[in-house]
């Protein structure tokens, strides 16, 4: 059992026309004008929470052996502002390595931040953009945003994840870490039965969440139709949620004792974990699913990446930190193969450059995987729908795991 109190290992949780008139010669151009709907650089913009804004993006697979050793963007990461000296929006982690930037003459915009719901608020000191037209004291929910963006900017796909932490994912996790940290191996207090998890899928909680989300689809053609597009002139893409760890039987360390989550930060029970894969990611993704046809939306296509991480899962037994896989740093060969695409779950090792926010998430790998796939899904401008796996070993020319969109 760890020494730490247990008050503190359960501290948790972005033309010109020309005419020429006789012999003189004479050219005549078209007044200048601003890019917009159809015009200029086509964008690709994303929108929602966590989990698409590049949350824990800097860190390539794990260690308990220093930041040094897997720190893949440097203290940079998260910085947005036009300085690339601060975020626009503090935690919001709008990470360089986010899904995005998928390149190739494409430009991109990350308005996603960390903690979003559909509906905008402040936790804590920090403000959180929803997917809402809010407008105070210079705060811009994500809609707004995207709206004055779009009447300026020729996006062609606004991809958008959202819904988790109106289903309170993050207080979920949390409980699940605290039983697990709180209960013996011979009397398990599991987090599936909670009121927190019990209560988050009822039918009526569930009913809520889709209605919410429906609305923030709504919100995002709201805020294109009102920066002059047509429906049919581009495309939502809608990503749900993928599976962070594996099954209870796929974990690579024991229930007994705490080397579950003091070694490889993935504290949870096994039949937590079960449940975690069977009824909750299920759920929450069947109703992001459900919300779509809710919404009346018709540019919509889906990237589904529920197993996408299968094999590079948090604590799964076909990887391992990079110390139990005998690699001195991130950048040594082969480390993409070896290591974990989904950030630490982090209690009291949340020191120094980490985040507990960070916990949970796809990390560098993992983005750099998800970016390879939502390439793909924008198809050179005819975006379609598709289920991202995982490919063969090794990284692309782009430097991203390589992945499949079928």
């Amino acid at each position: 059992m760890s020494s730490l109190p247990l008050r503190r290992r359960l501290t948790i949780l972005t033309a010109l026309s020309l005419a020429t008139v006789g012999l003189s010669a004479v050219t005549f151009a078209d007044p200048a004008h601003a890019d917009g709907p159809g015009v200029g650089t086509p964008y690709v913009v994303s929108v929602g929470d966590s989990y698409i804004s590049g949350e824990a993006g800097r860190w390539a697979g794990n260690t308990n052996n220093g930041e040094s050793l897997h720190d893949a963007l440097g203290g940079t990461a998260y910085f947005d502002n036009a300085a690339n000296n601060a975020e626009t929006i503090n935690r919001c982690h709008r990470s360089k390595s986010a899904e995005i930037a998928i390149g190739g003459g494409i430009s991109s915009l990350n308005l996603a931040c960390s903690g979003a719901k559909t509906g905008t608020y402040t936790d804590g000191s920090n403000f959180k953009p929803g997917i809402d037209f809010y407008s105070s004291g210079g705060n811009q929910g994500q809609a707004l945003m995207l709206q004055n963006f779009a009447a300026t900017h020729n996006v062609k796909m606004v991809q958008i994840s959202i819904g988790g932490n109106n289903f309170d994912f993050a207080g979920i996790v949390t409980q699940c870490v605290v039983d697990f940290l709180g209960s013996p191996t011979w009397w398990k207090d599991y987090c599936k039965d909670d009121s927190i998890v019990v209560n988050n899928l009822s039918t009526s909680a569930v009913s809520s969440r889709r209605a919410e989300i429906a609305g923030a689809f709504q919100n995002v053609r709201t805020a294109m139709r009102n920066a002059g597009y047509a429906d049919g002139s581009w495309t939502l893409l809608v990503s749900n949620y993928m599976s962070p760890l594996p099954n209870g039987s796929g974990i690579r360390y024991s229930e007994s004792g705490y080397t579950r989550q003091s070694t490889g930060g993935c504290g949870f029970w096994n039949a937590d974990a079960d449940y975690a894969n069977s009824t909750l990611l299920p759920k929450i993704n069947q109703t992001i699913s459900e919300a779509i046809t809710a919404s009346g939306l018709t540019n919509v296509k889906t990237i589904n990446v529920a197993n996408a991480f299968n094999g590079r899962r948090l604590c799964e037994n076909t990887v391992g930190l990079l110390e139990e896989k005998g690699l001195p740093s991130w950048t040594t060969a082969g480390a993409v193969d070896k290591t974990e695409w989904i950030n630490t779950i982090r209690t009291a090792t949340a020191t120094g450059n980490y985040y507990i926010q960070e916990s949970l998430h796809p990390n560098y790998w993992g983005q750099k995987a998800l970016r390879n796939c939502v390439r793909q899904a924008y198809n050179g401008g005819a975006p379609k729908s598709g289920t991202c796996v995982r490919g063969s070993n090794g990284l692309n020319g782009n430097g991203e795991p390589n992945m499949t969109l079928q």
